[in-house]
């Protein structure tokens, strides 16, 4: 690993943030938005220099598809010391459901077919989160691809905008929650697809089984 100028330290500490606080990478316009760049290219610049150094990888140059190299190190500070692989007090085993369904418990036995193990301090919410595999495309747009993991906190309750699972009918959805005066929209993040409208009267808070709070992508 090299060291970082100031610059690639703070274009890698917001990446590492917006993976933290939102589950996912940020987009190359809002790095550009963050740092100041006005071009695309100046952002690439910081990007393949953090490639080149060992502390990112990306997929096919895709802006949600950046990788941090966080194995490696744990922090920018190159003092850090080297994460213990048999040390499992801050691992989190995440169970993932191959269904969601109306009047059944979350994480029955039945409904789980997987488990992945994720660090703590990449996760929030520990017990009370679970996870989903997507399919579909109606979320592409928010770097959440068919085939994804997400990892889900359960709560009844969102704000404006978050990204969110809820049970319409008897089918899980992964969408932008969006509350309106009359109904509320989940909204895709796909511009070719029209969003799920219901009503609020017919809307219940347990239709809304949780945010998302971050992806797993097997490679």
């Amino acid at each position: 690993m090299q060291g970082l100028t100031k610059r690639q330290l703070q274009t890698l500490d917001f990446i590492r943030q917006s993976i933290s606080d939102r589950g996912y990478p940020p987009t190359l316009r809002e790095i550009g938005v963050h740092m100041g760049i006005r071009s695309t290219n100046g952002v690439n610049d910081h990007l393949r220099a953090l490639e080149r150094k060992g502390y990112l990888r990306r997929e096919d140059m895709k802006s949600r598809a950046l990788k941090l190299v966080e194995s490696m190190v744990a922090q920018s500070d190159a003092k850090s010391a080297p994460p213990d692989p048999h040390d499992t007090a801050d691992v989190v085993e995440v169970q993932v459901l191959g269904r969601v369904a109306a009047g059944l418990p979350l994480l029955a036995e039945e409904n789980v077919i997987d488990t992945v193990r994720v660090d703590r301090g990449l996760l929030r919410g520990g017990r009370d989160v679970f996870g989903l595999r997507v399919a579909g495309d109606s979320m592409i747009e928010a770097g959440i691809l068919n085939g994804d993991y997400i990892f889900v906190r359960k709560q009844p309750t969102a704000d404006r905008g978050d990204v969110v699972v809820a049970l319409i009918g008897d089918e899980a959805t992964v969408k932008y929650y969006f509350p309106e005066r009359d109904y509320i929209r989940f909204q895709p993040a796909n511009s070719r697809m029209a969003p799920i409208l219901v009503r609020s009267m017919d809307f219940k808070s347990t239709m809304l089984l949780g945010k998302v709070v971050g992806i797993y992508r097997r490679l």
